[in-house]
């Protein structure tokens, strides 16, 4: 059984867990670790007004994804930034994608009209996931980061998901969302992935 929820404080670990990997490869640009205290106030901080959520198969937790600011600055508001990690082990089986399409899906709720993934270029399964998922790129950041050895650019990654209104109305937070909205919109992507049938890689 699959299950898509929002995150709860006491995911931090399982979490970190998957994100762990990942900072030891070019796709997450953080060189370090973050101790199981600084990746809880990240938590915390993201999922106060926006939506972050976990992917569960047999209460295991497989994978995670959250949306955040794309810029500090007020006008920026009707932009956010899309993140996913998934278990190595469960990669290709359609969870990013169906993050994807939950998370865009409460997004439009606050407002949100354009979603954004910065994504490093030698990524190329991610690369397919945000193309193929009607994502363009908006352009090409050269030798931004430093990391193993070498110099990565990065792709910036973009989507249309709402109406540019002549008077937008503001970026809602989360928590002004209805709850059963939110469960609703996870209930309907985790019942495709439940469909379609999931089994890990050995």
């Amino acid at each position: 059984m699959i299950n898509i929820r929002r995150v709860k404080k006491s995911d931090a670990d399982a979490l970190l867990n998957i994100y762990t990997p990942y900072v030891h490869t070019p796709i997450s640009f953080e060189c370090d670790v973050p101790s199981s205290e600084e990746f809880l106030k990240r938590i915390c901080q993201i999922s106060k007004d926006y939506p972050y959520l976990v992917c569960e198969v047999e209460g295991n937790i497989v994978g995670y994804a959250y949306a955040n600011k794309f810029k500090e600055r007020e006008a920026y508001q009707w932009g956010a930034e899309l993140t996913v990690y998934i278990d190595e082990k469960y990669n290709g089986k359609g969870i990013g994608r169906t993050f994807y399409n939950a998370i865009i899906d409460i997004l439009k709720l606050q407002n949100i009209k354009t979603v954004y993934a910065l994504v490093t270029k030698s990524n190329t399964k991610s690369d397919r996931l945000h193309k193929s998922l009607g994502f363009s790129i908006a352009g090409i950041y050269h030798n931004t980061g430093y990391k193993l050895g070498e110099w990565h650019d990065v792709i910036c990654f973009e989507k249309t998901i709402g109406h540019y209104d002549a008077v937008p109305e503001k970026f809602k937070s989360i928590r002004e969302i209805n709850d059963q909205l939110i469960i609703d919109i996870c209930k309907k992507n985790q019942d495709i992935l439940n469909n379609i049938g999931i089994n890990h890689r050995n």
